[in-house]
């Protein structure tokens, strides 16, 4: 028995997978009717009663039947609207009413983007979809994007198409082949929707021939133009996969058969899309490293690390590892993007931190459990990483950068594990650990690969990870929130993991400025406090002022202050451990809210 028997959703969601972006997706009125939205059908019979009402008919339990009735026709969307009125701002007007939300809809969730629009966003973001034909007049699509940070390219005329960003250059690309209903120039009579622009027929043309497609809410009864399009497509070289509430009409049916289309039955829009994003992101989530395989590595690492006659074989663990890690950064999976989109930053980083979980998981093991004799070998995995980053020095400035990211994960994995250890002094070790880069001078670790200090952190490229828009310090919050996670094999119990997180970046801010003399540290401090100071990377507890303020009394307290003058830190020297406390407090005060 075939594994996939009758089960197109999953198909779908695995073709969208490997395929991503390939997909584009058809919508008509079906897919608002739970925002409220009525679709054409009930517009009409509500333009029906209306019209009836004011030649003073009684209310009727079938409209329908009462037109029937009194004109011997089925009730007509196009020929009412033509004949209530004659010009197109006069139909926009009266539609306009059907689709703009009040105060009273918005407080009520009516007329606002669906459970359907909001998994479409999603999978927008996520690049499985860049391109949206839609028959609606509402901007309940493009609204859903934007509340993701998704600015599409919105083209509802022929004026827009001319004047829009082309649409390989688009991180969503949304055809509105009747136009918006704020637009005067929308089509919804037939005579109307008898035939496109001719540009509009040639985009339809290379979208149907270029991706694969998905339709719902579209009847594929009437909008002659739209219907032409489809059959006049030649080609069939990725599937159309139609979802259809109940049985499909003929006119439907010649374009299913037409274009080999699989059907999907379903109940509604809101539970397919919702199903389809759940099902691609299941299939996301297991192309990252098997959790197993992590946690096999992992606790290898800890049986090596228990004897001393295993060091030899934990050395060829984390060998072996790293060059696993290298064969997958040099695969085409991670080759340099050729232009900046928000959405292949975010795939970007993900792939990262799939491939580097296992080395940063086993690192923090060292860090917890180890001794000084394994700091070399971190040391040569973080250096090594970053150098083999500086291989490739051309390219967009971010995603060059971001090559070192898997540096920086296995650097701060083994510095938590040190830290929730206590071992002060191998922690001021790796932070001064000497970092070459090409073509410049040497750094140490702490001004290379710590945080903030790190050249890929920069705030408003890391504000386009989801959730992080609006944060002072999102690098440092989405590293926390992964190291939460990854932490769980190697932190033990830990009552604040926050805390944790803080004290390592005041431990960072202490070690960085220890490039400046003492006499320099003085001169700078001697100003206005809030223009004068050294610029060190101080992270999420420069705003977190409760965090900040416990673990400054925590630092500056017996005996944390001898331990940690005696590991290293501030040159061991406790005038220069005050000045960088005051010089920390002053940089702080400037991200308070």
């Amino acid at each position: 028995m075939s594994l996939l028997l009758g089960d197109h959703l999953t198909q779908l969601a695995f073709s969208m997978y490997e395929n991503k972006g390939v997909y584009a997706l058809l919508v008509g009125s079906g897919l608002s009717r739970a925002a409220d939205i009525p679709t054409g059908w009930e517009i009409t019979l509500d333009l029906v009663r209306r019209v009836a009402i004011a030649q003073g008919v009684e209310e009727q339990t079938d409209w329908a039947a009462w037109f029937k009735g009194k004109t011997g026709e089925t009730p007509s969307y196009s020929s009412l609207l033509e004949e209530l009125a004659t010009s197109p701002e006069e139909r926009r007007s009266i539609l306009h009413s059907y689709i703009e939300p009040t105060e009273e809809d918005r407080k009520e969730g009516r007329k606002v983007p669906t459970l359907a629009h909001n998994a479409i966003a999603d999978l927008v973001r996520g690049g499985y979809i860049r391109v949206i034909l839609t028959t609606n007049f509402d901007r309940l699509m493009e609204n859903a994007l934007r509340e993701r940070g998704v600015e599409p390219t919105v083209v509802s005329s022929v004026d827009a198409l001319a004047g829009a960003e082309p649409i390989t250059h688009s991180a969503c690309y949304i055809l509105k082949l009747h136009g918006d209903y704020k637009d005067a120039r929308i089509l919804n009579t037939e005579s109307e929707l008898s035939g496109y622009p001719e540009l509009y027929d040639a985009l339809l043309d290379r979208i149907l021939d270029e991706h694969g497609l998905i339709l719902c809410g579209w009847s594929g009864e009437w909008d002659h133009a739209l219907r032409a399009a489809f059959l006049r497509a030649p080609n069939r070289r990725y599937s159309m996969f139609w979802a259809a509430r109940g049985n499909l009409g003929d006119g439907a049916k010649e374009l299913v058969d037409h274009r080999r289309a699989r059907i999907l039955p379903i109940t509604d829009a809101d539970s397919f899309f919702s199903s389809l994003k759940q099902r691609v992101e299941t299939l996301e989530q297991s192309q990252r490293q098997n959790p197993l395989s992590i946690e096999l590595l992992v606790n290898s690492a800890k049986r090596f690390l228990a004897r001393q006659e295993h060091r030899i074989q934990l050395d060829e663990l984390f060998t072996e590892e790293t060059n696993r890690l290298f064969e997958k950064l040099d695969s085409s999976e991670f080759t340099l993007p050729d232009k900046w989109d928000p959405l292949i930053f975010r795939e970007r980083v993900s792939k990262y931190e799939s491939v580097t979980e296992g080395l940063a998981s086993m690192a923090g093991v060292l860090g917890r459990w180890g001794n000084d004799a394994e700091l070399s070998l971190v040391q040569d995995v973080v250096c090594g990483l970053y150098a083999h980053a500086e291989k490739v020095g051309s390219g967009l400035t971010t995603f060059v950068n971001l090559r070192s990211y898997p540096a920086v994960l296995v650097f701060t994995g083994y510095a938590l594990g040190l830290l929730r250890a206590g071992r002060w002094s191998t922690l001021h070790q790796v932070f001064d650990t000497i970092v070459h880069r090409e073509y410049r001078e040497p750094v140490r670790a702490v001004e290379a690969v710590f945080l903030s200090a790190w050249k890929g952190s920069g705030t408003d490229i890391w504000r386009h990870i989801e959730g992080l828009d609006r944060r002072k310090t999102p690098l440092n919050d989405h590293l926390l929130a992964i190291f939460s996670e990854w932490s769980r094999n190697f932190i033990g119990l830990v009552s604040d993991f926050e805390l944790l997180f803080g004290r390592l970046e005041l431990l960072g801010s202490l070690a960085h400025v220890e490039h400046e003399s003492k006499n320099e540290m003085q001169e700078a401090l001697k100003g206005q406090p809030y223009n004068s100071w050294v610029w060190m990377p101080v992270g999420r507890i420069g705003w977190n002022s409760s965090i900040k303020d416990r673990l400054v009394n925590e630092i500056q307290a017996e005996p944390i202050r001898n331990s940690i003058l005696q590991s290293g830190f501030a040159k061991s020297d406790s005038e220069f451990f005050d000045l960088s406390m005051q010089n920390f407090q002053r940089v702080a005060s400037r991200m308070s809210w």
